[in-house]
């Protein structure tokens, strides 16, 4: 009882937390276009193998990409994950080049099993984040414009799976999906204090719902081999959201003017759908591939159609577990490598802006008796714009995560 009190208050402040931190975790002038950088939804074990997640089912591990996953978990088990990242990006455009390095919590969630059938999740995850400075001098350097942004998405979901039969499991989370973002753009005249300088200052906010349909059908061969077999599907549909716009002409010493307009847009969330198989040789060796498409390109954002590109997704990714039954402590590290091929959403001048692709590899430090694990991730990305004008970026990720498992309903017996 002392353990569940503890795991409880541990999930209500790191929520608390995550609610009131300000999401400021990325410098990527990209994130002016769409809702920002799109959050990758996995938890550090998964981060360290390329991002699958499809087909994983793992007892020791919360996998909310698949809701399907969560009956994989034992009847006396309850999980706790959650994780922190952080980051260093190097910015260029073949001439100029700019570095920065950001933090955040990047995800929250919990996984036990109420009935025999029947598990259940609930957690807190990031679904995007936007952050970034930029300035441009034009009119012969006697103007500077300036564009910056901040702000991002979360989502809080309820999950529940079932497993009809013995190799097959269905689920679905259930997200309450709210947020803010504010763009803002100034013109300045450094060289003349008479000139009127100008700002515009876009509010973007939203509250809706999101849900997340997941399977996963396991084969066994033998007692040594295992192939799953997992999909998701997420109905896209239009958000309700509120704009406010605000200009302002001059300043304090030139005298100004501002005025406010509250409009209200029609945007929205991609349908998406996903897929993924894994194989796992004698519970030591598993390796896996998952590809993902998010349809964008049919969502209209800010009142206009074709805005934003589908993205695409393509992951690979092992983990080695030496071997289970060993005594010595290195045979209980999970070894994790991966790789992946993103095309993300932004379009800039009515075309696709930019690839990302990575490398990423992990460890799974066992804790407190080998059920607890630190999971410790880190990641190379790189982003190639689509052409010489754009930005490229380099960024490297370490994310640090832990998995708390502990024994809620084991009933001791005293002689």
């Amino acid at each position: 009882m002392i353990g569940y009190r503890q795991t409880l208050l541990v999930l209500a402040m790191a929520m608390t937390s995550v609610v009131t931190m300000a999401q400021n975790n990325t410098n990527s002038p990209y994130t002016r276009y769409g809702y920002g950088q799109l959050s990758d939804l996995g938890t550090g074990s998964s981060k360290a193998m390329g991002g699958i997640a499809y087909g994983v089912r793992d007892k020791y591990q919360v996998n909310f990409a698949n809701p399907a996953s969560y009956t994989s978990i034992d009847s006396l088990t309850f999980l706790f994950d959650g994780g922190i990242g952080l980051q260093n990006t190097n910015f260029s455009n073949g001439t100029l080049k700019r570095n920065a390095h950001n933090s955040s919590i990047d995800y929250i969630a919990m996984q036990f099993r109420v009935t025999k059938w029947l598990a259940m999740s609930a957690g807190l995850l990031p679904y995007s984040n936007v952050g970034y400075g930029m300035t441009d001098t034009r009119n012969n350097s006697t103007m500077q414009v300036s564009y910056a942004g901040e702000g991002g998405f979360h989502q809080l979901y309820g999950g529940l799976a079932v497993r009809p039969f013995t190799n097959l499991s269905v689920g679905a989370n259930f997200s309450y999906f709210w947020g803010d973002i504010t763009h803002s753009m100034a013109e300045t005249f450094p060289s003349d204090a008479s000139a009127m300088p100008f700002q515009r200052t876009m509010n973007m906010a939203m509250k809706s719902y999101k849900i997340d349909l997941g399977v996963q059908y396991t084969q066994h061969f033998g007692k040594k081999h295992a192939v799953t077999v997992g999909a998701v599907f997420s109905p896209g549909h239009n958000l309700n959201n509120n704009s406010a716009m605000q200009y302002v002409l001059g300043n304090s010493s030139t005298g100004y003017t501002s005025s406010t307009t509250d409009t209200l847009l029609t945007t929205g969330i991609p349908t998406s759908f996903g897929a993924g198989f894994t194989y796992t040789y004698n519970k030591q060796l598993t390796v896996g591939f998952d590809a993902s498409i998010e349809k964008w390109g049919n969502v209209t954002y800010m009142n206009q159609n074709g805005a934003l590109a589908d993205q695409q997704r393509f992951s690979i990714g092992a983990e080695l577990y030496p071997n289970p039954l060993g005594r010595n402590y290195l045979a209980h590290i999970r070894y994790r490598i991966g790789a992946f091929f993103k095309r993300p959403y932004y379009k800039i001048e009515g075309v696709r802006a930019a690839k990302e692709y990575g490398v990423t590899a992990g460890f799974g430090f066992p804790v407190w008796g080998n059920r607890s694990r630190v999971n410790v991730s880190a990641q190379y990305v790189r982003t190639k714009g689509s052409r010489a004008a754009f930005l490229d970026e380099q960024t490297i990720r370490l994310n640090i995560g832990i998995t708390f498992n502990e024994s809620w309903f084991f009933k001791s017996k005293v002689d």
